[in-house]
């Protein structure tokens, strides 16, 4: 007995301890004001406010507007990035740098991982998210870009829990041309959709599963 003893503390001291997990830190800097060109000839410019996302104090990604927690672990932001406007002809060699907002990033602050998450029908002008836990309510724009989609998201999916064919994309040079944020409700989770052609509609919202509640028939049906 004392023999196997000794060799099952010989064992255990022969395998390497593991390491603690590292713990990260995530931090947005200051905001810093931006201008953007929006429109379809990026005639007009707009003002917006930036955050450097930083993890264990590098730089990992610009960010434009509030956060929204998803959890105690994890929050999603919109991203912002520069691209370069210069042409081959310009004289000057140099870029020239013009901000654009994005679409939005998961953010874990324990493991300091970054995610774009890929939101269907969402579009980077027009589209303005009204989150509630984990969903993500908002008017997208079909692939074509002729046509409103109302949609439910969920964080982690890339196919919509809801969506609706709201109308024709006005195609005016406002985030909110289409139609208003929606407005969440909880128990039960639903959200409002408010076009700006036709009438506003609820969705209900239960897990994985959403969809407009049946009509209420008329009092003069009963």
């Amino acid at each position: 007995m004392r023999l196997a003893g000794l060799v099952a503390l010989s064992v255990a001291l022969a395998i390497p301890a593991q390491p603690a997990a590292k713990a990260h830190v995530v931090s947005l800097g200051r905001p810093t004001g931006v201008k953007v060109l929006v429109g379809p000839s990026e005639d007009k410019i707009m003002s917006i406010a930036i955050r450097a996302l930083y993890v264990d104090g590098k730089l990992k990604e610009f960010t434009t507007g509030t956060t929204h927690d998803v959890t105690d672990r994890e929050f999603v932001v919109r991203r912002a990035y520069r691209i370069n406007d210069a042409l081959p002809d310009d004289a000057a060699k140099n870029p020239k740098w013009l901000w654009q907002r994005d679409g939005w990033l998961l953010v874990n602050r324990v493991s300091g991982k970054i995610t774009v998450l890929r939101l269907p029908y969402f579009d980077s002008f027009y589209s303005d998210i009204s989150w509630y836990r984990d969903y993500a309510a908002y008017c997208g724009v079909s692939a074509s870009g002729e046509r409103v989609m109302a949609v439910v998201a969920e964080v982690g999916s890339t196919k919509p829990l809801f969506r609706k064919d709201v109308g024709k994309n006005s195609g005016e040079d406002a985030p909110n041309s289409n139609c208003s944020p929606p407005r969440w409700e909880r128990q039960p989770a639903r959200v409002t959709f408010i076009p700006k052609v036709g009438e506003q509609f609820t969705v209900t919202v239960s897990g994985r599963i959403a969809g407009q509640p049946p009509a209420e028939p008329d009092s003069d049906e009963q």
